[in-house]
């Protein structure tokens, strides 16, 4: 039976995986900042959410780039390059705060995920490459299963250390304040928001060191300089389930991203209709939002355990199905039972990401290096959807529907997708 992990790989393993940690955790401490910045600085829904637009833009804008960099240089000088511009990013925030403008920090933002676009499209196929094929699925899955972890210290430091210290005026309070009042809120407010960045700034300082010294020449996996850049797109274009795995990986990455950074706003409708302030039931979504990602991480773990039993197709289908008739819940029903149906959709998502994506890579070789741009540029939907999203909770929903449970009918279309690529896939492995 092979291993998940060979031997010689065993510490470039550990020290990768710890990557996917880091960028789990400036995923995760972002997405309450869109309800953040909104308070702080009196915006909508929607200006809010250009947060998610600049993150996940520089997802976008860097995976090809980071792709050729992996190919023409190494995994290690990709992931040095990663951290490198993660770390920048961050500490980014230190003047943005001191301009007192929004926009300065959507830069930060922008630059900081430049970084992570770089370390998600070199760490995955790193991944995928310590060992047998028959393994990829399974040793990625596990890896990912590290992402949560990440993902749940940024929730935990979003909570205590940002939205917990914020000025509990309410958005209705602060429209009242004269100029200079805001200001000095403001800026106080900016600083507290600030802070946990320029700290995970420092530490991933230590973190390039840590990887720049620690794996060296044979941690690597024999990579080609070639580029071939045509002939690999031609082929990768015409391998149908990788190209329709860009699809489905886009539609994930935006029913994921809608579900964390909206189930803020859906809990505050909820819990201050139970007569809550908007800060205390700002503070109550949030940690809904962490036992979603507790779930989340369980269920990682438990779903690498099933891929033993289920075909990876086969599981990516029950669980969108599952997720889809979940999402019809949150639109549907109200109080409390809307969201606790919101936090099960995370169950439900903990598969998917890896799964699409060692699914996609699946006989591509070489092109698995460029191949990996694409998917990664897929977290594009991470980007575009949450606005659209934002738009809807903006309006006046639909009859008796409330706008926030109506713009769940974004993510239920997300769903439905992925399940058609599940079926896609099984189909197509049956043949």
């Amino acid at each position: 039976m092979n291993k998940i992990v060979e031997k010689k790989y065993l510490l470039a393993f550990v020290l990768v995986t710890c990557c996917f940690a880091l960028w789990g955790f400036a995923n995760d401490i972002t997405n309450p900042m869109v309800k953040a910045f909104s308070k702080i600085f009196r915006m909508s829904v929607t200006d809010g959410a250009l947060v998610q637009l600049a993150f996940y833009g520089g997802y976008f804008c860097m995976a090809l780039p980071a792709a050729l960099f992996v190919r023409k240089f190494s995994y290690k000088a990709g992931l040095l390059m990663g951290l490198g511009l993660y770390a920048l990013g961050a500490l980014m925030f230190l003047p943005a705060k001191a301009t007192g403008s929004y926009y300065p920090f959507l830069i930060a933002y922008f630059v900081l995920t430049c970084g992570l676009s770089f370390l998600e499209t070199t760490a995955n196929p790193y991944i995928l490459s310590m060992g047998s094929k028959d393994t990829a699925t399974r040793r990625l899955n596990l890896a990912q299963a590290f992402n949560p972890i990440g993902s749940l210290a940024g929730m935990f430091v979003a909570m205590q250390f940002i939205q917990a210290k914020l000025n509990p005026l309410s958005t209705e309070e602060r429209a009242l304040l004269s100029k200079d009042q805001f200001e000095a809120v403001k800026n106080a407010d900016l600083a507290v928001l600030s802070r946990p960045y320029v700290i995970i700034g420092a530490v991933l300082v230590i973190f390039f060191f840590v990887i720049l010294l620690l794996v060296k020449k044979q941690d690597k996996v024999e990579e080609s300089n070639d580029q071939n850049f045509g002939p690999t797109i031609k082929r990768l274009w015409q391998n149908k389930p990788y190209r329709f795995g860009v699809v489905a990986q886009f539609f994930y990455v935006g029913v994921q991203i809608m579900c964390w950074t909206f189930i803020i706003q859906y809990g505050t409708r909820v819990f201050m209709n139970e007569g809550m302030s908007e800060q205390a039931a700002e503070v109550l979504s949030q940690r809904y939002n962490i036992v979603a990602m507790a779930i989340f991480c369980v269920s990682r773990f438990v779903c690498t355990f099933l891929l033993k039993y289920i075909h990876p197709s086969k599981l990516l289908t029950y669980l969108g199905i599952a997720g889809a008739v979940l999402v019809l819940g949150v639109i549907f029903l109200d109080g409390r039972a809307g969201m606790y149906c919101l936090v099960a959709v995370s169950a439900c998502m903990s598969l998917m990401f890896p799964t699409i994506y060692g699914i996609a890579l699946t006989d591509t070789g070489e092109d698995a290096k460029l191949g990996a741009a694409g998917l990664i540029m897929a977290i594009l939907g991470g980007s575009v959807l949450p606005p659209l999203q934002a738009r809807i909770i903006d309006g006046n929903g639909w009859g008796n529907i409330a706008s926030v449970n109506l713009s769940f009918i974004l993510p239920l279309i997300c769903f439905l997708v992925i399940v058609l690529y599940g079926f896609f896939i099984t189909k197509t492995e049956k043949k």
